[in-house]
């Protein structure tokens, strides 16, 4: 909306600023951390008011958590995406087709996750919308999403697998591209989901994975460090970079609120959002792989939790003591501090690693 602005810099050349997209990116990042500071104890405290005895808490978890978290209201998510939505809205290009799609798969996920929440709190159990509908519901959000991406993206990028490491190849796919979407997508969505279960453990890696795509969407649609870099050229995905840093900004002042001993969860509403919008700028910048690199921890999560549940339907024996396999480490005596430190450490080398493929060609 600030970008309006740029039609007056003949009279007040200091207006000139809102042409650069590193200005409009950190004002994006102060914006949003602004508003969730002002909101934050507002939010929480009318969260607390209408859940009453907070979230649910799963009765065959960690013991400690049956005293620990009980009482904390969930749906903190919507502090995290009302925060990313003004801020996106002030300083991003409205006209950019890139933000829209971005920003709606959030919202969509978002309204899934609240959805979620809701009907956990109503229901007073850890288990609120089945499986199906959830799968359900994100296929159509992400998949309408991606229908409407490759219709605006050059060919051979519309439907085209970018490869890590490997320069000046596209892989295409056709209409296989549209599950590859899915898998990416909803996969993104549901492993942050599955992160989200210790105070702090997955906004911090969230930041980093979108710190890493702000760079990363700001290099690919800039044709001068694209060409430089030997990266796919994606036009006007630069705006993507100030999305990414409203998300940071937004998890930064929800980060305030969350550090243990968190007065609020992110719930469904928050953990949803954030992986759809993930995988969706991954999809739309063409990192698709190096999305699975730079949020390894949520992999890693992930599957933890399938090579669980199929070892133990081939086996009826447990591979790990809990999945996801953070509560593993929880069950074997490490202090929830010590778990959430050392899985950022590990998101953060990640995120180096995945960030090298930039370079490495």
């Amino acid at each position: 909306m600030l970008t309006y602005l740029i039609s007056f810099t003949n009279y007040l050349g200091v207006l000139n600023l809102f042409k650069y997209l590193t200005f409009r990116t950190m004002g994006a990042i102060l914006t949003a951390l602004f508003i969730s500071f002002l909101c934050g104890e507002r939010v929480i405290t009318w969260l607390k008011h209408k859940q009453k005895e907070g979230q649910p808490i799963r009765l065959d978890g960690p013991e400690s958590h049956l005293i620990t978290k009980k009482g904390t209201p969930t749906m903190g998510g919507v502090l995290i995406l009302c925060a990313l939505t003004i801020s996106t809205l002030l300083w991003a290009d409205l006209h950019n087709l890139y933000v829209w799609l971005t920003l709606g798969v959030t919202l969509g996920f978002g309204a899934l996750g609240m959805r979620d929440d809701y009907l956990k709190l109503t229901k007073r159990s850890s288990k609120g919308l089945s499986g199906k509908a959830k799968l359900l519901t994100q296929a159509v959000i992400a998949l309408a999403a991606t229908y409407i991406f490759t219709h605006t993206l050059p060919e051979p990028l519309a439907t085209g697998l970018a490869i890590p490491f490997v320069k000046d190849y596209i892989l295409h796919l056709g209409i296989l591209f549209y599950p590859l979407s899915f898998c990416v997508i909803v996969g993104a969505s549901n492993a942050v989901n599955l992160t989200d279960g210790l105070d702090g453990l997955a906004i911090v890696p969230v930041m980093i994975a979108c710190l890493c795509f702000c760079l990363i969407a700001y290099l690919v649609g800039n044709s001068v460090f694209s060409n430089y870099l030997q990266l796919h050229h994606v036009p006007h995905t630069g705006e993507l970079a100030i999305f990414c840093g409203a998300f940071i900004g937004a998890g930064l002042g929800f980060l305030w609120f969350n550090a243990p001993p968190a007065k609020v969860f992110m719930g469904d509403t928050g953990s949803l959002a954030a992986g759809g919008a993930l995988g969706t700028i991954a999809m739309i910048t063409k990192h698709e792989l190096v999305l699975a690199i730079i949020g390894g921890l949520f992999v890693i999560e992930a599957a933890s939790v399938i090579i669980q549940v199929g070892y133990y339907k081939m086996t009826k024996k447990r591979i790990f003591l809990m999945a996801p396999i953070h509560h593993h480490f929880e069950k074997k005596g490490w202090a929830e501090p010590t778990i959430v430190i050392r899985f950022w450490i590990i998101a953060s080398v990640l995120a180096i690693i995945g960030l090298s493929t930039l370079k490495l060609r």
